[in-house]
């Protein structure tokens, strides 16, 4: 008998809570009372106005629960409590609960938000989680204070980052340039549907403003469509760029429209400018090598002609032996070669050992520096013919004229000359 009054009571007691049990489906709170004035809507990482995009180690992250009043009044002193499983805790610190507060009230029919403050742990993974929400408000114009409990999952999302560089940010004026640009994603959430535009204007509410000096720059297309960029990883996309003469030793500035969808869906605009120096073009060449004789040495000569847009610095041409051929190797330094104007070089012939003439194979080499101090070289190979001049050639008819010219005259000198002292003294024997 006094164990069957011990049972009645307990179950006098336990009465509620299995009433509410009754009342509750798969997923809901044990706290649940369904009055019908909170709806839960939606909860994520971000503000109302804005979701964002996290990854674990971040602090102090606003986590924000929208609700709806599906109830006939208007309520107020809304306050929320948000339990959170392991490795995520309070932006107070660990331990500390999770608190929000609303100021306004919220209208019947209308929605409103509550927004935690939480950090989340280095280790947390990137997926979703299991979360709960306690709301506590007033009915206006009633006392007391109501409850609703709501299960709910959550993401985290991880985070996406965008970065965008050339493989060589360097172009030349003059040519046709190949750019390969590789988009990163260093985040780690994946980039979804990347499309990237280039943009080399934009819109104003009277007139077109130019953003870059693009104005004359050729580009082969203008729109690349990416796909998805997976966390810790990237692509890479290619172009052709012709730049015109007078864009040269200055930076270009190339802005490109990236647009995305985020962890969360949201579709994302973003403009990113990638920057390139331009060089001058430097198109040197190697004319007319030959060999003349000054002042009884043997040069080789030659002209260097420049005939690009931009001054070569710091330029050598040295002239170096093939094949057998024993010609010293020698190195003149000749300055700038200037676009306007033909530089010559002129090289003394000297010898490694005995002379040997003849045709010599020789390669003529000019090293030069452009405006970013970066050296090249442009070879010329010919062949030239060296004589001995210490050696005197055989005597011809030529060289035995002039003394035969000379011989003739003075024989016709001698002719007349005598006929005239013949005559003068036939003269004189007549006259005596």
């Amino acid at each position: 008998m006094k164990l069957l009054v011990i049972m009645m009571m307990a179950l006098v007691v336990l009465a509620p809570s299995l009433d509410a049990y009754a009342q509750l489906g798969k997923g809901d709170s044990p706290f649940e009372r369904n009055f019908g004035d909170v709806k839960f809507l939606d909860a994520y990482f971000g503000t109302l106005d804005q979701k964002i995009e996290v990854t674990p180690g971040d602090k102090n992250v606003p986590f924000t629960v929208v609700f709806a009043n599906v109830g006939s009044q208007d309520i107020t002193g809304i306050k929320g409590q948000l339990l959170l499983p392991l490795g995520f805790s309070s932006s107070d610190g660990k331990g500390a609960l999770i608190f929000a507060d609303s100021d306004s009230e919220s209208l019947a029919g209308k929605h409103f938000s509550l927004t935690f403050f939480v950090n989340l742990e280095k280790g947390v993974p990137v997926q979703q989680f299991p979360a709960t929400v306690k709301v506590d408000y007033t009915r206006l114009r009633e006392s007391g204070q109501r409850t609703a409990f709501f299960d709910f999952d959550f993401k985290v999302t991880g985070e996406s980052i965008l970065n965008l560089r050339a493989d060589n940010p360097f172009l030349t004026s003059l040519k046709n340039n190949e750019v390969i640009i590789q988009i990163t994603n260093t985040g780690t959430a994946p980039l979804s549907n990347v499309n990237i535009v280039l943009k080399n204007t934009e819109a104003s509410s009277d007139r077109e403003s130019t953003l870059t000096n693009l104005e004359n720059v050729v580009f082969d297309q203008n729109e690349w469509d990416i796909g998805t960029i997976d966390a810790k990883s990237s692509k890479k996309f290619t172009f052709s760029v012709y730049v015109p003469a007078n864009v040269k030793t200055e930076t270009l500035h190339t802005p490109l429209q990236v647009s995305y969808f985020n962890s969360h869906g949201d579709k994302i605009d973003d403009t990113r400018t990638v920057d390139f120096y331009i060089n001058g073009l430097i198109d040197a060449k190697i004319y007319d090598i030959r060999v003349i004789e000054l002042s009884g040495t043997q040069t080789i000569i030659g002209e260097i002609i420049n005939e690009g847009n931009i001054n070569a610095l710091f330029a050598f041409v040295t002239l170096e032996p093939l094949e057998g051929s024993n010609i010293k190797k020698v190195t003149q330094f000749i300055d700038e070669l200037e676009t306007d104007s033909p530089v010559p070089f002129n090289i003394p012939v000297e010898f490694d050992g005995e002379p040997k003439y003849g045709d010599h194979p020789i390669k003529i080499t000019v090293r030069y520096k452009d405006d970013l101090r970066v050296e090249h070289l442009v070879s010329e190979i010919a062949t030239v013919n060296l004589k001995d001049l210490t050696k005197k050639p055989e005597p011809t008819i030529s060289d035995f004229a002039p003394g035969i010219i000379g011989l003739a005259l003075a024989a016709i000198a001698g002719v007349i000359i005598y006929k005239k002292i013949k005559k003068r003294k036939e003269a004189q024997s007549e006259s005596s």
